[in-house]
């Protein structure tokens, strides 16, 4: 078998100020991740393609099934992003002249290089982050992308993440390798190796920049790398499926695979053994991080130059007073309403009953106090929710 890595996103390696959890095992009897028929986005389509049920439209010159296949799976193409590192099989064919773009939404990841092949990683509700190749005109699954997509980026489970990276002229990952990065990242510390559109005022982050001198490994350039609103100058921006890598998309995927990432986990090894002493602190972690507590200030105001800020709050649901989760605020905080939308995932709802209930009770004993709009949201746009919260 050759030996391939999928949608590694950017992290080879992380900052020695990072702690992570060791793996869990993808073997266990109880998980059985190489074994089980997964119940994702993508293996649904490629059980549809097979049937007849669904068609691949490959007519696109350059894109290939690109385009066919965001369609058929929902992803958005103004969900595009970025990222110029040679984090990827696919590395030979990635510099900063020729980024790789990933698209999502909330199960399904997409990856495409220019004269190269098409990756995807969906979200299994029970066993996490699953990997495909789309090759040869048909999809397969790829379990060796757990060399790169189950270690201490993604909380020792199959998952993905976002990393902020120190990149040379050519596309390679300077020594210090990459931090991961979710809401909790200072605003500064955020997307080394990516490109980023939109503006963000006075704040600085370290996308759209390069480090010129191998022997100043910590000095990016400063020119030409805050509130883009175009990327021309950068590369043939115009042959990709959109002009942009927005930040507000940026901002959200980094937040999405953290949270799938921690729901696997509890998940997992609550299923392994329910008397696990490390479920206690799993479900306050992620109780508190779908309540954004710890979230990086942000000094606002940051506006995408994509669709994707109005595409994304759209998709509801909403309550009788226009509200929802997905509406976002950008001006202090990520979302006007701080509870990750993801609470509607089928991940979420998947997690085992008894391991579910401790996660809502966690939740709202902090939110009766502290949120009252989010908790009137949930009644009325969150089924089955518990009977206590509607009294």
């Amino acid at each position: 078998m050759r030996f391939r890595t999928a949608l590694c996103a950017l992290v080879l390696g992380q900052a020695s100020a990072q702690t992570y959890p060791g793996n869990l095992s993808a073997g266990h009897a109880s998980i059985r991740y190489f074994d089980v028929v997964s119940n994702d986005p993508v293996a649904r389509l490629q059980q549809k393609l097979e049937r007849g049920k669904a068609t691949l439209d490959q007519q696109d010159d350059v894109f290939g099934a690109l385009p066919s296949l965001l369609q058929l799976l929902d992803v958005r193409q103004d969900s595009q992003m970025l990222v110029f590192t040679k984090t990827s099989f696919q590395s030979p064919r990635i510099f900063p002249r020729n980024p790789r773009a990933i698209f999502f939404n909330d199960e399904v990841t997409v990856g495409w290089v220019r004269g190269g092949l098409i990756e995807l990683a969906a979200i299994d509700p029970n066993i996490g982050a699953v990997f495909y190749l789309f090759e040869d005109n048909k999809l397969t699954r790829r379990e060796d992308c757990l060399v790169c997509h189950q270690g201490p980026a993604t909380l020792g489970v199959p998952g993905l993440f976002v990393g902020s990276s120190h990149p040379f002229a050519d596309g390679k990952i300077g020594r210090q390798g990459a931090v991961v990065t979710d809401h909790r990242t200072k605003f500064e510390e955020r997307w080394g190796g990516w490109y980023v559109t939109g503006t963000h005022g006075e704040q600085r982050h370290r996308g759209n920049a390069i480090i010129p001198d191998p022997a100043q490994p910590e000095a990016f350039e400063t020119e030409m790398t805050q509130n883009l609103t175009t990327l021309n100058r950068k590369f043939d921006a115009p042959a990709y499926l959109q002009p942009t890598s927005d930040i507000v998309a940026l901002m959200t995927l980094e937040h999405q695979t953290q949270m799938t990432n921690m729901l696997t986990r509890l998940n997992w090894l609550h299923r392994m053994d329910a008397n696990d002493t490390r479920i206690d602190s799993g479900v306050e972690e992620l109780a508190a991080y779908m309540l954004f507590t710890d979230e990086a200030p942000i000094n606002g105001p940051i506006k995408g130059v994509s669709a994707f800020t109005k595409t994304f709050a759209d998709r509801g649901p909403r309550d009788a007073k226009g509200r929802s989760l997905r509406d976002f605020d950008l001006e202090k905080r990520l979302f006007r309403y701080p509870l990750s939308y993801l609470v509607y995932s089928p991940q979420f709802d998947a997690l085992p009953a008894a391991l579910r209930d401790r996660v809502y009770r966690r939740l709202f004993a902090k939110l009766t106090v502290q949120r009252k709009e989010i908790v009137e949201i949930l009644r009325e746009t969150k089924p089955g929710l518990p009977d206590y919260w509607r009294n």
